[in-house]
């Protein structure tokens, strides 16, 4: 069972939901409090972390911020309609999504269920490895090593890198990113794949010839280096 924390002071509307996601088949807990939410979030009990990001007190976008410091759990941020700095902080932060506020109980569950398959990939073998120049990818196990070492990314990095490693060397369209990584289709103004691969440029490093080893194309895409 996948078990969700919601962290949002709107005692109604955590209410609300945890109903909803119940009824959905998931098992939902909710705190009220950015301090009871870091606390919850780093204890190890949850799948993924549903957190408000106009919390009193410690604000969401610093739980994400102390969560991010020591743990990979996926996090989806409730954000206000429209505020797009609180979105792109958020996803720099590396939160592995967001639902502006107010949406519908069913979208957040679409994307907690997108978010959930990309962690849990059911249909692919535990053994395979993909390997391309430094980077080496477990998709089944969801783990990434860069240079010999442990690479830390969150879900959403990871199923980027992995579309990208998988096609190394040749141009991925944002289009086909956010289909196969994100699980949902690129819309106007989306900035949520540049976001994500802006924070996994800055985890690889550049590479030795001071270029990244993400290469942007313009009006096309994204391409990793295969060597």
């Amino acid at each position: 069972m996948i078990r969700v924390l919601l962290v949002d002071d709107d005692q109604e509307l955590t209410g609300m939901l945890s109903q909803y996601l119940e009824r959905e088949g998931f098992e939902a807990t909710a705190v009220h409090s950015g301090e009871e939410g870091e606390v919850q979030a780093l204890s190890g009990r949850y799948s993924i972390v549903v957190l408000d990001v106009m919390l009193p007190g410690l604000s969401g976008i610093e739980v994400l911020r102390r969560i991010r410091a020591v743990n990979q759990v996926p996090v989806v941020l409730l954000t206000a309609r429209g505020d797009n700095i609180d979105k792109i902080t958020g996803l720099e932060l590396g939160a592995d999504d967001y639902v502006p506020k107010p949406s519908s109980p069913g979208e957040l569950v679409a994307r907690l269920r997108a978010i959930m398959r990309r962690v849990r990939p059911a249909d692919l073998p535990i053994g395979e490895v993909i390997r391309t120049g430094p980077l080496v990818l477990w998709p089944g196990k969801r783990q990434a090593q860069w240079l010999g070492r442990e690479l830390a990314v969150t879900s959403t990095e990871f199923s980027l890198l992995e579309e990208l490693a998988r096609c190394a060397g040749q141009v991925v369209s944002k289009q086909d990113l956010s289909l196969n990584a994100l699980g949902c289709p690129l819309t106007r103004y989306d900035r949520r794949i540049d976001v994500h691969i802006s924070s996994i440029r800055h985890k690889l490093g550049p590479r030795p010839d001071a270029k990244a080893w993400i290469q942007s194309v313009r009006g096309l895409g994204y391409l990793l280096i295969a060597e």
